[in-house]
C-alpha cells in the first residue's frame, strides 16, 4: 500500500463528512422553558447516535462544521422570539446549505384552537425568512410566575410543554435532518 497525497485528501474528507454530520441545536429562550426543550431534543439526537452540540442562538457565530440545525424559540404575545429572528437573519445564506428543523413554545392553554394559533404566528414569523425547514412544530409552554414581573407575576403557573410529543418530535429528527449515526470509535 503506498502513502501519499491521496492519504492526506482521504483523511480530510473523512474529517469533513465527520463535521458535517453535527447537527447544531440552537434555541432563543427568555426565561428557560425553551432551553429545556431544546436539551432534550439534542439529548435525544445524541441518543440515537447522532453528534449533535447545543448553543444559545445568540452566541452561535458561524455554522461551519454543522450539517443540519435545529432551531427552537419562544412565542411570547404573538412574537417569536427576536433572538431567533436574528439567528435566521444572521445565517441566510448558510442555511440554505443545510437541513433544518424549528420548534416552538407557546401556548400555555391545552385547547387545539392555542396551538393553530401559535403555529399560525411561527409560520408567519418564519414567513419573514427564506427558509424550507423539514420539519416545523409547536409544544406547549411554561409559566413561572416567580420568574416574571409585575403584573405578570400573579399569572397563575401553568406548564403544558407534554414532554412524550416533544421526544416523538425529536425522534423524527435525524431521518428528516438526513442526520447520520456517529461511527462507532
Amino acid at each position: 500500500m503506498r502513502l501519499g497525497a491521496g492519504v492526506a485528501t482521504l483523511v480530510a474528507d473523512d474529517k469533513e463528512a465527520e463535521m458535517d454530520g453535527i447537527v447544531l441545536v440552537v434555541y432563543a429562550s427568555k426565561h428557560g422553558s425553551t432551553r429545556e426543550v431544546a436539551e432534550a431534543v439534542c439529548g435525544s439526537l445524541q441518543a440515537a447516535g447522532v453528534r449533535a452540540h447545543l448553543r444559545p442562538a445568540r452566541e452561535v457565530r458561524d455554522l461551519e462544521g454543522y450539517g443540519a440545525v435545529v432551531l427552537g424559540g419562544s412565542i411570547y404575545m404573538g412574537r417569536w422570539h427576536r433572538d431567533a429572528h436574528a439567528f435566521l437573519r444572521r445565517h441566510a445564506k448558510a442555511l440554505q446549505e443545510r437541513r433544518l428543523a424549528v420548534f416552538a413554545l407557546g401556548p400555555t392553554a391545552k385547547g387545539p384552537i392555542d396551538y393553530e394559533g401559535s403555529l399560525g404566528q411561527l409560520r408567519t414569523a418564519l414567513g419573514k425568512h427564506e427558509v424550507s425547514p423539514a420539519l416545523v412544530e409547536v409544544f406547549g409552554g411554561r409559566i413561572d410566575p416567580a420568574r416574571l414581573p409585575f403584573p405578570l407575576s400573579r399569572m397563575p403557573a401553568e406548564d403544558t410543554r407534554d414532554w412524550d410529543v416533544i421526544a416523538a418530535w425529536a425522534a423524527a429528527l435525524p431521518e428528516a435532518l438526513e442526520a447520520r449515526s456517529a461511527a462507532p470509535v
